[in-house]
């Protein structure tokens, strides 16, 4: 049999990266490029059509590559074409589908003023504001399984109506992730996925359709938006126009693809209830997957699967890798391997010191913006590299916290992002948690193996290609780590109070 091959892209904010992936999980060609973000204050956009122009550079990148690096490629051999990106964006088209404007990005929190004013609405008491407020951000938060910001879409296309009714009355679609935008450039029709479109403020998660009386309290025309679908649906073939453009053959099946949150669970392995990823980026989160959205978790976001049964839950913690850079910079010029190795030369519990890791605030465990960090227990024997340890301890004990507001009891721990990297961050938080942390080495391309997973309906495919490796517990850190976290648990009502 001829090799088949699948096709896909990640649609994030800083690039686009596609991959094409053979039917074993192999990735035989790969290529990318950057996206600009626009800033003005506080509002943060980007330009559809720069994420086409990239898309279709990275395309034909990705297809000389496997030309060359696959004597008998041929693109008439790929069997899908399917994309994650980032969601919770306003992509507002015309008739034609063209952009009416700049995309509104999911970081953008212009509609503060219209989400309060949604939640009025629904609430419905008009003689009493404060009930009101509160009956509405129920019925909100049952609904669509999230809480009512104006970060939202949902709000934001109310903003959008009141501040530039010019480009509202020339918008005929709105979606709601950029790799949908591509998606309507390859096939020429709107959709969405479930996953992506739990962003939206518009969805009710439990049913994944659109619903009419959030849209009617909004005051927005529900045709607006997507058909919504799973991201294992085929949604259209490549026309003839998108074809001359990228090099793929015309003709080749296009998937419905998921929002990113929903991708990286895919790859990660966290595919239903006990099984936990932890991300450590710059900022992070755990994911799960549960049998019914988390609402009564503060900070906890959701997401309708799709690509299986259940909901994706995720809580963000502000304070990740961030944590690492800074303390790595400050006691050891920014040299990780130096920092390395001042940590290793530390005991476990960082010889009495505990770090408040909240540098920019935090968002889950506790919800507080304004809070800062804080060093607790320091002496005239403190080192740098104890100073080091209870930082990433510090983090650690966070997740601690954050987890224990799952109901399910681990069955298995992933680990993925940049803070993987630091050996003995893998080891403190398998003690912490008193469970073996799976962390992946060959983490960059397994998000693109879970796209592939899909169109070859192959839900075995990523872990056959995952390169781990397992963190056991150690007993002695743990016991330590279980003596200091009443103490630990104890510094954010003190120091919240300072602030």
């Amino acid at each position: 049999m001829m090799r088949q091959y699948a096709a896909t892209f990640d649609a994030g904010t800083t690039a686009i990266k596609g991959a094409l992936v053979d039917e074993g999980g192999r990735v035989v060609a790969s290529a990318n490029g950057g996206l600009d973000l626009i800033v003005d204050g506080d509002a943060r956009e980007q330009d559809p059509n720069q994420w086409w122009s990239t898309f279709r550079d990275v395309a034909r990148a990705m297809l000389h590559d496997a030309a060359q690096s696959e004597p008998d490629f041929e693109t008439g051999r790929i069997c899908g074409i399917i994309c994650s990106g980032q969601m919770q964006d306003v992509i507002a088209l015309d008739a034609s589908l063209r952009p009416v404007r700049n995309a509104i990005l999911y970081s953008d929190g212009r509609a503060e003023e219209q989400a309060e004013r949604l939640t009025r609405t629904l609430g419905g008491v008009r003689d009493d504001a404060a009930s009101s407020d509160v009956i509405g951000t129920r019925r909100f938060l049952a609904t669509v399984g999230n809480r009512l910001e104006g970060c939202l879409p949902l709000p934001k296309l109310m903003w959008l109506r009141d501040r530039e009714p010019d480009a509202f009355a020339r918008t005929a679609h709105v979606l709601i992730s950029s790799k949908d935008y591509l998606i309507a450039r390859l096939v020429g029709v709107c959709v969405g996925d479930v996953a992506a479109c739990s962003t939206a403020g518009a969805m009710d998660i439990r049913t994944g359709h659109w619903d009419a009386g959030l849209c009617a309290a909004a005051g927005i025309d529900m045709a607006l938006l997507p058909e919504l679908h799973r991201p294992q649906d085929i949604v259209g073939a490549v026309k003839a126009a998108a074809a001359e453009e990228t090099g793929f053959a015309v003709g080749t099946p296009v998937y419905a693809g998921i929002g990113d949150a929903g991708a990286t669970t895919l790859a990660s392995g966290a595919g239903k209830p006990g099984q936990y990823n932890i991300n450590l980026g710059t900022s992070g989160w755990i994911a799960t997957v549960s049998n019914e959205p988390f609402v009564d978790k503060p900070g906890a976001a959701n997401l309708r699967f799709g690509a299986a049964d259940g909901y994706v839950n995720a809580v963000p913690f502000l304070n990740a890798g961030d944590v690492h850079r800074w303390a790595a910079e400050l006691l050891a010029d920014g040299d990780y391997d130096r920092a390395h190795t001042l940590i290793e030369a530390s005991a476990p519990g960082a010889n009495g010191v505990l770090c408040l890791p909240y540098l920019v605030g935090e968002r889950f465990p506790v919800m507080n913006p304004a809070v800062r960090g804080a060093y607790v227990g320091m002496s005239p024997a403190t080192s740098a590299g104890d100073m080091l340890r209870a930082a990433l301890e510090g983090v650690a004990f966070s997740i601690r916290q954050g987890m224990t507001s799952f109901d399910e009891p681990p069955t298995s721990i992933s680990l993925i992002g940049g803070g993987a990297r630091e050996t003995a961050w893998c080891r403190i938080l398998a003690s912490m948690l008193r469970h073996p942390i799976e962390v992946f080495a060959n983490a960059d391309i397994l998000p693109a193996v879970a796209l592939a997973s899909l169109v070859f309906d192959r839900s075995d495919l990523v872990t056959t290609v995952a390169d781990t490796a397992t963190y056991e517990p150690d007993p002695d850190a743990a016991r330590i780590y279980d003596a200091l976290y009443p103490r630990f648990a104890a510094l954010y009502p003190a120091i919240a109070s300072l602030n």
